[in-house]
């Protein structure tokens, strides 16, 4: 006799996608964000609520994250956007304030940005349909180097800029060398525009550490 509960318990077919991964390509939230909604008990499958982020998409498995439908995965696609000053780079601000989803065009699909720009940062920032890719653009170990035009007001010596190279310690935290150069146009005044590239890019990095060493960031790109 069959356990009359069996209705109530998931397959798990061999081979397939684990879940959290399904959920980031098709755009979703991150894989992290994927197991925390599953702790939370708000992904379905076929009318069951997973327990476990082990489990493994099967093509005719019907998923649905807070009781809406999860389409399967597009192609993946990226899009490049300018962002002015003044958005922040965030789905839902609990503040209120502008976010670059509010002014994307109304006929985009769903998008997640690869890395964050803070508030009063402007220039690139990647928009992906695909949290997969984004979370792999956004590791550390990938390597890819951001490049970022600063406006500086303070003294930008040469001393300054080997130690931004070889790399230092603000409030506890090692930032990592930094290619730094120095605008041929500049003329050594008030303010001084700078090339930095960084290949990590930890929280709003660039205004700490030249804030460690007396010069103020007043425009970012």
């Amino acid at each position: 006799m069959s356990d009359p509960s069996d209705k109530n318990r998931l397959e798990f077919p061999p081979g397939g996608e684990r879940i959290a991964k399904y959920l980031a390509r098709a755009g979703i939230c991150s894989r992290r964000d994927a197991e925390k909604l599953i702790e939370e008990g708000r992904v379905q499958v076929d009318g069951i609520k997973l327990t476990t982020p082990a489990f493994k998409v099967a093509s005719g498995n019907l998923i649905r994250v807070d009781g809406k439908e999860v389409q399967k995965p597009e192609e993946t696609r990226v899009w490049r956007y300018h962002k002015p000053e003044g958005l922040v780079t965030t789905a839902k601000d609990p503040e209120g304030r502008p976010t670059v989803f509010d002014k994307l065009p109304s006929d985009l699909p769903r998008v997640i940005s690869v890395g964050r720009l803070d508030i009063a940062s402007e220039g690139l920032l990647l928009l992906t349909n695909d949290g997969e890719l984004a979370r792999q653009l956004e590791l550390p170990a990938t390597g890819w180097l951001r490049r970022y035009r600063v406006r500086a007001r303070g003294k930008v010596s040469d001393g300054v800029i080997a130690k931004l190279k070889s790399g230092i310690e603000v409030d506890g935290i090692r930032y990592g060398e930094m290619n730094v150069s120095r605008d041929e146009q500049s003329s050594g005044g008030t303010n001084q525009w700078l090339t930095i590239g960084l290949r990590e890019g930890k929280n709003r990095e660039i205004r700490r550490v030249l804030g460690a060493v007396d010069v103020e960031v007043n425009r970012l790109i």
